[in-house]
Order: structure tokens, then sequence, then C-alpha cells
């Protein structure tokens, strides 16, 4: 798991990234509606994120494949078509998809 230790690490280290831009913008609208520093710091991290998810070796069980495959897909349409990005959908992932992440990449490190 070592060196899927680091991706997981570094996927946390993201998420933790995301959270201290929408507290310094004050809430997930106010960061994402800065199209100069917030918006493109969330966008990079949620593809840095998918990246990793889809590089990890193993399969755990705290991670659900589908939402594996469902960052990777978000990661591809930031990449590749970044001006269509659909905010309200980045919005509705920092709300209910991230938290669910975020507590099964900590269970997975207490490991």
């Amino acid at each position: 798991m070592s060196k899927d230790l680091k991706k997981i690490e570094f996927i946390l280290e993201n998420i933790n990234n995301i959270s201290i831009v929408i507290e310094r913008h004050g809430g997930i609208t106010k960061a994402l509606d800065d199209r100069a520093e917030g918006r493109p710091a969330i966008l990079m991290a949620l593809m840095q994120i998918g990246e990793n998810l889809n590089k990890l070796e193993n399969i755990y069980e705290e991670l659900e494949q589908d939402d594996i495959r469902g960052s990777y897909q978000v990661r591809n349409f930031i990449a590749h078509d970044y001006m269509g990005v659909d905010i309200g959908l980045i919005e509705n992932i920092l709300r209910t998809k991230l938290p669910i992440l975020k507590q099964s990449i900590e269970k997975l490190i207490s490991e």
C-alpha cells in the first residue's frame, strides 16, 4: 500500500485545500464565483483527486468504485472542456460527494 498511501495522502491534501479555499471565500458559491482564484483552485484540486483515485493500484472497500469512476470522469470533463464545466454540478459534488470521500480517505489512512 505504500505507493497507494502517497496517492491517498495527496488526495486528502487536495480535499483539505478545497476546504481552505471555500472557507477563505466564505462559502462554496462565493469560491466558485471567484474566477481568478477560487474556481481554478477548486477545479485543479478536483482534477488531481480524480487522477490519483484512478491510479490507485489496489481496490479498497472504503472507496466506492462508482465514486472513483465518477471522480475520473469529472477530471476528464474539467481537463477537456474547461469552459463548459457545469458549475452547478461542481457545487453539488462539493456539498455532497466530497465530504463522504474525505471520510473514506481518512478511514483508509487510519488503518
